[in-house]
């Protein structure tokens, strides 16, 4: 064989040889640096399967790939740069420079930080997180721990949260227990145990510059105020004050303007239902029974009436004294229906400005078939007039004191603040700024129903000769009961505001009733309420459904919770207008359209009769000018700039 050719093949060989064995090598670093000169697009890495019922995560892949000094202990997927240390078990981890411990999960760290997961999501700065079955976002200097639940913390406030949901800002701290709900903000502090929610809007209270504490609900919604002096009020639920109390006084405004103010001086209960009307009532003993002497004050004049006391279950309870009792045949003319219904001519409303206020509320019958009917019309419009005139006093003092405060500023503004002359105008013809009859003809049946039973009890009562308060004791005749102990003198008896069969009630002055959200509504004269509980409650109150009510009052349906005592104030003022009805009948029976009687043999109740108190006139005056000053410090109040929390 020629030597050189020889030597050819030999070179051939070898380098065939160096080929195969050169050949692993090169498609190990190829497949180490992804393969192929970058053209495609790089893989995101593959997410880790789903939990499996029994047991930890599926890892997605196989055997460890690790590069640059890093150390990996795994069943999955690492990749480990720079000098890190990690521990994975069927997880992705990718870590620069920290520690990382993940079980089941996903985890980045980044800039030395530490974090143990267990099944979670972190994602930390600089801070230390250990979370059990949640996901925690932490930053800047933080410290979270968290059992089962959610939180985000910031700037350097500390939360500890059980199965609850926990947002704290601003370097408030903030303790929740047991499933509750806790938002705090702006350094407040607030503690919440067993399932409690606090808000931060929730029973907020806030001081003003003039150290008045002003208080809010969940909605943001003013519901209390205390002013410095001590005066307290509740807000209603159209943002205006509702309830007030100080000084002895209780004092109640109605969403139109009106005002109710109570207190009891030297003995004597004075009530004000605004300027120039309200009562003094004092207490006596005649034939060993509780009284008491009732001095109205209206239109300039007093007269006074006795109102018999009764025990019920611990609690007295006054009737009205009817001023007059009639012939048999006078009450068979006013209870029976008339021969036909009567259209009644002389109600001379048609000019009145009440009446044109109120026309979307009350509208009469055309027709009357008997007494009881005509009588209805008489009280709700009692009720309603009394109501304007009330509005119309309190919108003029409140015109007046404008007036007077601003003159001691300007007197060319205190003009115009007050309309020229310090005169406030009537309130608005159109009332509600409806043309809706909301007193509806079935509440009007059911207000005539109960005075057809007014009627029939005082009836009975005058056929028996009792003279004492009524006989019905203010409604429902033969309901007394002798009392339990030292019986005979009938001075247990229930009160019509608990009677069974009386379930109607008109509303005869200004009330305040509370809500659930923590604030009030108002209850106006001529406002209807049917009682649905016949026992009080612990405070004495029982369960209303409001029949019918004015624009702004409590809504129509809406339940609430009365006193006792008010209930038989209204029911007292409901036989004083059916006697006051009765009279009028009497007087013009055979009139306007009205059928003739018979004689009516009107005869004074003996029991009824008290003597006018001569001082009735000063205890209201002084009564409204103490009201006026305390709710005029409480709008002072309300208006004045909000300070820091107090809690």
């Amino acid at each position: 064989m020629n030597p050189s050719k020889f030597s050819n093949n030999i070179l051939r060989v070898s380098l065939i040889i160096l080929s195969f064995l050169m050949l692993p090598m090169v498609v190990h670093a190829q497949k180490n640096k992804g393969g192929g000169g970058g053209s495609a697009p790089k893989a995101s890495a593959p997410k880790p399967a789903a939990k499996p019922a029994g047991g930890g995560a599926k890892p997605s892949t196989g055997g460890p790939k690790t590069t640059t000094g890093g150390k990996t202990t795994t069943g999955g997927k690492t990749t480990t740069t720079t000098g890190s240390k990690t521990t994975t078990a069927g997880g992705k981890t990718t870590t620069a420079g920290g520690k990382t411990t993940t079980a089941g999960g996903k985890t980045t760290t980044t800039t030395g930080s530490k974090t143990t997961t267990a099944g979670s999501k972190t994602t930390t700065a600089g801070s230390k997180t250990t979370t059990a079955g949640s996901k925690t976002t932490t930053t800047a200097g933080g410290k979270t721990t968290t059992a089962g639940g959610k939180t985000s913390t910031t700037t350097g406030s500390k939360t500890t949260t059980a199965g609850g949901k926990t947002s704290t800002t601003a370097g408030g701290k903030t303790s929740t227990t047991a499933g509750g709900k806790t938002s705090t903000t702006a350094g407040g502090k607030a503690s919440t145990a067993a399932g409690g929610k606090t808000n931060a809007a929730a029973g907020k209270t806030v001081t003003t510059k003039a150290g008045n504490k002003l208080s809010y609900n969940k909605s943001g919604k003013m519901t209390n105020v205390s002013t410095k002096s001590g005066a307290t009020a509740k807000m209603s639920s159209n943002g205006k004050v509702g309830s007030v109390h100080a000084k002895g006084m209780n004092i109640n405004h109605s969403a139109h303007g009106g005002r109710r103010a109570e207190a009891t001086r030297n003995g004597n209960h004075i009530v004000s239902h605004g300027r120039g009307r309200g009562y003094s009532e004092r207490g006596f003993r005649r034939g060993g029974h509780e009284y008491r002497s009732r001095t109205y004050w209206r239109g300039g004049r007093a007269y006074a009436r006795a109102y018999r006391g009764y025990g019920w279950h611990g609690h007295m309870y006054y009737h009205y004294g009817w001023g007059y009792h009639y012939g048999y045949g006078y009450y068979g003319w006013a209870y029976n229906p008339w021969p036909g219904p009567i259209a009644y001519a002389g109600w001379g409303w048609g000019g009145a400005p009440w009446y044109g206020f109120y026309g979307y509320y009350f509208n009469p019958w055309p027709v009357y078939p008997s007494a009881a009917f005509w009588i209805t019309d008489y009280l709700i419009a009692a009720n309603l007039q009394a109501a304007y005139e009330a509005q119309a006093a309190a919108a003029n003092a409140a015109a007046a004191n404008a007036y007077a405060a601003a003159a001691n500023a300007n007197a060319g503004a205190a003009a115009a603040d007050a309309g020229g002359g310090g005169q406030a105008e009537a309130p608005a013809a159109q009332g509600g700024g409806s043309n809706a009859v909301v007193l509806t003809p079935e509440v009007k049946q059911a207000i005539a129903d109960e005075v057809k039973a007014e009627i029939a009890a005082q009836r009975d009562a005058a056929a028996h000769d009792t003279s004492a308060s009524g006989g019905s004791g203010g409604g429902g005749g033969g309901n007394a009961q002798q009392a339990s102990a030292g019986g005979g003198d009938g001075d247990e008896q229930l009160p019509a505001a608990l009677d069974p069969k009386i379930r109607t009630f008109v509303v005869s002055d200004t009330l305040n009733e509370d809500l659930p959200d923590g604030t009030e509504c108002s209850l106006t004269s001529g406002d209807v309420l049917t009682r649905i509980d016949d026992t009080p409650d612990a405070n004495n109150a029982v369960k209303v459904l409001v029949s019918s009510s004015q624009k702004d009052d409590c809504n129509a349906g809406a339940q609430l919770q009365v006193a006792v005592d008010d209930l038989q104030e209204m029911h007292n003022q409901f036989a004083s207008n059916i006697d006051e009805g009765l009279q009028k009948l009497a007087k013009n029976q055979g009139k306007d359209g009205l059928p003739a009687s018979p004689s009516p043999e009107a005869r004074e109740v003996a029991d009824s009769k008290a003597t006018p108190d001569p001082n009735v006139e000063a205890e209201l005056k002084q009564l409204d000018q103490d009201a006026d000053q305390t709710d005029t410090e409480v709008q002072q109040a309300v208006k004045g700039e909000q300070g820091d929390d107090d809690d």
